[in-house]
């Protein structure tokens, strides 16, 4: 079930509202366990087999968690050490079986030429998301960030809570071990939650899925031979530069607002990551839930900078290589996460994108966005082969032609919702917010705004069947 669906938005969620604000009101115990039960609910639409692996996973985690507070209060360390290695384990294992042994198994055929049966398993829809964060909650508990749950329904609803469970953000168990047992929803909250929300529907149904019909067709049709002129490559690539950005960052302020309106305040993912002038810097504005994730439980426990140089290489090339894998099981996501690698060590070597200066800085906007774009070639591409003929593809002419009659065609088609894209990827929305007073006068122009998103990303999802999430496959 997809948030941007007639089904969720027109019966899931109204459904979850009017029994958590009306039928439980003022009963936080109950509204607790009616999340945690649509919630599984909506994980297990259309593939309930998978909920059993959900639940596993809130059961031992929480036990895990008991058992790692237990220790501590017996003051037995090497115990409570010894079940979070447990943990862990359990988690990647877990994780290993569903999302990578097919690969695994796959590349020892290939690379031994031997015949193992490749097993087929089919993939849980967000199974990095809530992996990552049921090891959230144990090493919180551990480290004594977040309180331990006693409770095991409030572990399942941290573990499974439906806005953020598919496609992040990853939220932290220390952000909202105290929301869980005590938060309130003023108006402002619902209203603001609300308004997150639409702004998030639209950036999915109105940018992200405009853009993706030309992006799909034109990466689909490279990996399976077909040659274009060198602009479509680029316009392609540009299109999956803005479907990606608006798709995940569009769910994510779905996932923000939803949270937001049942009390919940979840960080932030995205912070206009396109107006980066380093990789650097649009590693702190992309994905952020993902790179404090890997920062505080991959990288500072390894080290982090503190260490010699070739350590810290070595600690930044773990980073990188899992940040890779994570997003999936194929040689193209690990090649793109080293990618990010060498850059940033460059960066961070040279320290050349620290260059002062209006020229200078449009100068590294260029170079960061570049790579960027060539990153999301690797990123969407089926094969390494496939994305290696895309990038030949964007820098020759391939078929004789620097541009084209379908070029044009499919420019004239598409160059409203790219423009609108780029128009949007930059903050000057939030600046104007920033410098204008708030008055009768602007609410109303801002509820109107509002109003207007909505009714067009309605309007959008009822005449439209194309709605994917590409971080559901995550």
């Amino acid at each position: 079930m997809l948030f941007s669906s007639t089904t969720f938005i027109y019966l899931f969620f109204p459904t979850v509202l009017f029994l958590y604000f009306i039928v439980l009101r003022n009963h936080l115990k109950l509204q607790n366990i009616m999340l945690l039960g649509v919630s599984l609910f909506f994980y297990a639409w259309g593939e309930p087999e998978f909920a059993l692996i959900m639940i596993l996973s809130i059961v031992v985690n929480y036990v895990f968690g008991l058992l790692i507070h237990n220790a501590q209060e017996k003051e037995k360390p090497k115990n409570a050490k010894t079940v979070l290695v447990l943990t862990v384990v359990f988690n990647l294992t877990i994780l290993f079986i569903f999302k990578y042994l097919n690969f695994s198994v796959k590349t020892i055929n290939d690379i031994f030429g031997s015949s193992i049966p490749v097993p087929g398993i089919a993939l849980p829809i967000g199974i990095s998301f809530f992996t990552f964060q049921a090891m959230s909650y144990v090493i919180d508990v551990y480290r004594g960030d977040g309180a331990v749950q006693k409770n095991v329904l409030n572990v399942g609803l941290y573990i499974s809570f439906f806005p953020q469970l598919i496609a992040g953000p990853i939220v932290r168990y220390q952000t909202i071990a105290e929301q869980i047992y005590d938060r309130k929803v003023t108006y402002d909250d619902f209203s603001e939650g609300f308004n997150r929300f639409v702004i998030g529907l639209g950036k999915k149904v109105i940018i992200s899925n405009s853009v993706a019909l030309f992006a799909d067709r034109i990466f689909d049709a490279v990996g399976k031979g077909d040659e274009f002129a060198t602009l479509t490559y680029w316009l392609g690539v540009i299109c999956y530069t803005l479907q990606i950005f608006y798709d995940f960052c569009g769910y994510s302020d779905m996932a923000i607002g939803m949270g937001r309106m049942f009390g919940f305040h979840f960080l932030e993912n995205f912070d206009y990551p396109y107006i980066s002038t380093s990789i650097t810097e649009f590693w702190r504005r992309w994905h952020i839930s993902l790179g404090t994730w890997f920062r505080d439980y991959i990288y500072i426990p390894l080290g982090g900078n503190r260490v010699s140089k070739p350590r810290e290489l070595f600690n930044l090339f773990v980073v990188w290589f899992l940040t890779g894998v994570w997003h999936g099981a194929n040689w193209t996501f690990i090649i793109w996460g080293l990618m990010y690698f060498v850059l940033l060590v460059i960066e961070k070597t040279t320290g050349f994108y620290k260059a002062e200066g209006k020229f200078k800085k449009a100068i590294l906007w260029l170079y960061s966005m570049f790579f960027v774009v060539i990153g999301w070639v690797m990123f969407r591409a089926e094969s390494v082969g496939a994305a290696f003929d895309y990038l030949v593809g964007m820098f020759t002419m391939k078929n004789g032609a620097f541009f084209d009659e379908y070029f044009i065609a499919s420019f004239k088609q598409i160059i409203f919702y790219v423009l609108l894209g780029v128009i949007f990827s930059f903050p000057w929305v939030k600046k104007l917010k920033e410098k204008v007073k708030p008055n009768a006068f602007t609410k109303i122009v801002y509820v109107c705004c509002i109003l207007i998103v909505f009714v067009l990303s309605i309007a959008s999802i009822t005449s439209s069947s194309y709605n994917p999430f590409i971080y559901f496959n995550f």
